[in-house]
C-alpha cells in the first residue's frame, strides 16, 4: 500500500507472478479533458480509478549491476486503463457530465527506497472514450509517495 501525494490517493500493488503485478490507484489525478476544443491546452484535476498489469523485465540486470530491486524497482511494460468522474462541467456554453476512461499501454520505472519513498514514471498512449468521438490520446503518470504497508511485494527473483 502506498499513498500518493503528487495525485492525491492511494495505489496498491500486488504480485501475481514472477516478474508482474497488478497495480490499482484511486484519487484526484490530472488528466487530459478529451471534451475541450483543444485537448492539450489545460489539464483536469479530477478523481479517478486506474490499473496496470505491469511486467518487470530488467530484474536481472539490476541485480547483476549490484542496483537495489526492493519495492519492484525495476523497468517495466503495461496494459493500463482508467476511468476518471469529472463531475458535471461547462465546456463551450454546454453543460457536461459523465464519466470517461482510457485503455492502451505505457512503459515506465518505478523506484523504491529503504526510507519507504517510492516513484513511479510511465508514458504511453491510450484510446479515451467517453460522450465524445473516442480517439488516441498520449498518457503520461508520475507517482510520488511512500509505502505505508508492506508485505513481501517484490517479485522480482
Amino acid at each position: 500500500m502506498k499513498i500518493n501525494i503528487l495525485n492525491p490517493g492511494f495505489e496498491y500493488e500486488m504480485a501475481l507472478g514472477t516478474n508482474t503485478t497488478f497495480d490499482i490507484k484511486a484519487g484526484l489525478q490530472f488528466a487530459l479533458d478529451p471534451l475541450l476544443p483543444d485537448v492539450y491546452e489545460e489539464l483536469a484535476f479530477m478523481p479517478a480509478i486506474a490499473g496496470q498489469y505491469r511486467y518487470y523485465y530488467n530484474f536481472e540486470n539490476r541485480q547483476r549491476n549490484r542496483r537495489q530491486i526492493y519495492g519492484n524497482s525495476a523497468n517495466y511494460i503495461a496494459p493500463a486503463a482508467a476511468v476518471f468522474f469529472p463531475g458535471t462541467r461547462t465546456i463551450e456554453n454546454n453543460i457536461v457530465k459523465g464519466a470517461f476512461g482510457y485503455a492502451g499501454v505505457v512503459t515506465g520505472l518505478q523506484r523504491s527506497f529503504n526510507s519507504g519513498f517510492n516513484f513511479s514514471v510511465d508514458v504511453g498512449a491510450a484510446y479515451y472514450t467517453g460522450q465524445f468521438n473516442g480517439a488516441i490520446y498520449p498518457v503520461a503518470n508520475l507517482s510520488i509517495g511512500w509505502i505505508v504497508s508492506e508485505k513481501r511485494w517484490c517479485v522480482g527473483r
